[in-house]
């Protein structure tokens, strides 16, 4: 594993980002978990395996979409419904007629993304939620409905506001009391609306020009913020460790192991399967055919997730091969996009020393 680490610590030494944690596994082992650089570059804190990251986009497949599947297995919801069957609110709009498969595989019409924070941060938090759909009602479709494949953060926005709809409690409780706790994940949460932890225990993300102050502990995402913390999209926290034991036990259920009650297999292997004509599946992401962030040795039969704060995870199903590679690479500033190469030499090597000599 020599290779792997003088390539992360030549990562740092480049700039790539401030501060990393790598953990790589294969068939449940853990091969390699370090950590580089700094979590605070003021304080001049340390990064350590331990660090708690802002996981940004990975809220998506990690909460939202498990939040979904969890709502099926209790039937009380089926991926071909409509939204305007939970949310009454979008009941006289075109989004009405989304169905919840239409948003996790990110064809339902909605743009890509809309800094509904502007507006929002003017109103009181009260308020908020009702100014929020009134902004979605308004908001104009940019496609057909399932007609085109645009990544959405207002759809999982909305997927969040349908899970809080029918289960009648917040997202981050949602998953934290049918996910979270059942496999003993104290490290993943959302810090937003309840969980008080120290601010030595983060990785500080960017300096944000409106709030005005440097983000450490507070998510980074605009949108999630002013909605309290918690949203569909972002707003989800963890440790490497925490978020490789989440996606250990869904890849060996995958594989038919006995699960503990939390995920079914069959509706697992439908979540992971890519949408018709997509590189999505059903929240999370497989590799593109071109300039994947996976490199270009993981298997077609793979899934994993990008956030927009430094932060990825990514699975080989074909040879059990996990890597959660997470950094705080847009602080102090988000211009640093050298992570976007990074990434896939990273896994090409990461696929190649423990894989190529080791094939079953």
């Amino acid at each position: 594993m020599n290779h792997i680490d003088q390539l992360m610590q030549d990562g740092l030494a480049g700039g790539v980002y401030p501060g990393a944690v790598l953990l790589v596994s294969r068939q449940g082992s853990i091969l390699f978990h370090a950590a580089y650089g700094r979590a605070d570059i003021f304080t001049r804190r340390k990064m350590t395996c331990h660090t708690v990251f802002d996981l940004a986009s990975l809220t998506k497949p990690l909460a939202t979409a498990l939040g979904i599947m969890k709502l099926i297995e209790q039937k009380k919801i089926s991926l071909d419904k409509k939204i305007g069957e939970f949310l009454p609110w979008c009941a006289n709009s075109d989004k009405s007629f989304i169905s919840i498969r239409q948003l996790l595989c990110h064809c339902s019409g909605l743009p890509a993304y809309r800094p509904f924070y502007k507006i929002l941060r003017k109103i009181e938090p009260a308020k908020r939620q009702r100014a929020f759909e009134k902004l979605i009602q308004q908001e104009p479709l940019t496609s057909s409905i399932g007609k085109m494949t645009v990544y959405s953060d207002p759809g999982f926005m909305l997927l969040g506001q349908v899970i809080e709809s029918i289960s009648q409690i917040p997202l981050d409780q949602f998953v934290d009391q049918h996910i979270y706790k059942p496999l003993g994940l104290g490290n993943m949460f959302f810090p937003g609306r309840s969980v008080k932890v120290s601010g030595d225990s983060f990785a500080a993300t960017e300096f944000c020009m409106w709030r005005k102050t440097l983000l450490n502990g507070v998510v980074h995402d605009d949108n999630a913020y002013v909605m309290g913390g918690v949203a569909g999209h972002a707003g989800l926290f963890a440790t490497a460790k925490d978020l490789h034991c989440l996606l250990w036990e869904m890849l060996d259920i995958y594989h038919g192991s006995l699960s503990r009650g939390v995920f079914h297999k069959d509706l697992l292997r439908i979540f992971w399967r890519p949408c018709h004509d997509s590189d999505k599946t059903l929240g999370f992401d497989t590799p593109a055919a071109k300039n994947s962030s996976a490199g270009n040795l993981f298997s077609r039969h793979s899934i994993g997730h990008l956030g927009f704060t430094g932060t990825s995870f990514w699975v080989d199903l074909d040879q059990d091969l996990i890597v959660v590679f997470l950094t705080n690479r847009v602080h102090p500033l988000r211009h640093n996009n050298q992570l976007k190469f990074f990434r896939p030499k990273l896994h090409n090597l990461v696929w190649d020393r423990v894989l190529s000599r080791n094939l079953p």
